[in-house]
């Protein structure tokens, strides 16, 4: 028995140092990742050597959870990321299955006449939204047309004077991304992180996934009157500062990417965020001890951005 009980307990000690020497090597591995993080790319340069990963001898950011080099892995990393995002379809709108002429009519505020008059001048015109010839027509008011959306879209409708002010404490978002999908964010819970947004012509549920994606909460939608949200964009427009650059001629996914990394040197970023939002690429840059700032780039080929909105010069 003795012989039995030094070998196990000499092997018992055998295998804590393996186990001691294999996790010092994970944390030593570890530090050395975050100290020194590899770049994505299997090609780059400085993998060739352990010098050019030493700290101070090369810069780079994080972008999609992967760490690329500020040299060419970065452009590369970036010209494949547009051009997936390019690549992928669009999701369609979601089709209601009552019309909104009809929800009306049905709850007895239209009748049939004001109804096939109202399809004949949207006809007639080539343009607009039905809501928008009821209300022209004289058919429907604006907070009828507005609750009717509502319930299409099964969400609340806000009261048009609950809209807060353009100074309100609530995450920063582009005023060029609220003005092309026509909301405004309308109140944030820190303790849920959830941001509230109200739409006025409809919920694109594309641009609060990427809302999600950007600023890592929860987002809830509701409706409120058109009249009301202009006012306020109007008043956010007045505001649009220097964290939020709009590019609006861009030849190629390729120009994309240099201006994103030209902003990304400039800003000496950490880490690059981005997302597709219809027109728009939207890119956000963290600074330290400075709110982010954000790129919002048109992609190749997409109608062009509306006028009015303040158009910056690439960069070089």
């Amino acid at each position: 028995m003795g012989t039995v009980s030094l070998h196990l307990g000499h092997w018992s000690l055998s295998s804590w140092r393996k186990l001691g020497r294999k996790l010092r090597h994970e944390q030593w591995r570890g530090l050395w990742q975050r100290l020194a993080p590899r770049c994505r790319y299997q090609d780059c340069v400085h993998l060739r050597g352990l010098w050019g990963r030493v700290p101070g001898q090369r810069r780079g950011v994080r972008m999609q959870g992967a760490w690329y080099c500020l040299d060419r892995c970065l452009e590369r990393a970036l010209t494949d990321e547009f051009e997936r995002m390019r690549s992928n379809p669009k999701a369609a709108a979601p089709a209601h299955r009552v019309p909104l002429g009809l929800l009306l009519f049905s709850r007895q505020q239209l009748s049939a006449e004001q109804l096939r008059r109202a399809l004949a001048a949207q006809r007639a015109a080539g343009r607009g939204r039905i809501g928008e010839w009821l209300q022209e027509l004289g058919f429907a008011s604006e907070q009828q047309i507005t609750s009717a959306l509502a319930r299409q879209w099964r969400c609340p409708v806000l009261r048009a004077n609950s809209l807060p002010s353009a100074d309100a404490h609530v995450p920063q978002l582009p005023v060029t991304l609220l003005e092309s999908f026509s909301m405004v964010p309308v109140g944030y819970v820190s303790s849920t992180r959830t941001l509230h947004l109200a739409f006025s012509e409809g919920i694109d549920y594309t641009v609060l996934y990427a809302i999600e994606q950007m600023l890592e909460c929860h987002t809830e939608p509701c409706l409120v009157q058109p009249s009301a949200l202009r006012k306020n964009l109007a008043a956010r427009s007045q505001r649009r500062g220097e964290c939020e650059v709009v590019f609006d001629r861009v030849a190629d996914t390729a120009e994309l990417a240099r201006i994103v990394r030209s902003y990304a040197v400039r800003v000496a970023a950490s880490e690059i965020r981005l997302a597709d939002c219809g027109p728009h690429f939207w890119v956000r840059l963290p600074r330290a001890q400075r709110a982010p700032l954000d790129l919002l780039l048109r992609s190749p080929g997409a109608p062009a951005i509306s006028a009015g909105i303040a158009v910056a010069a690439p960069a070089v």
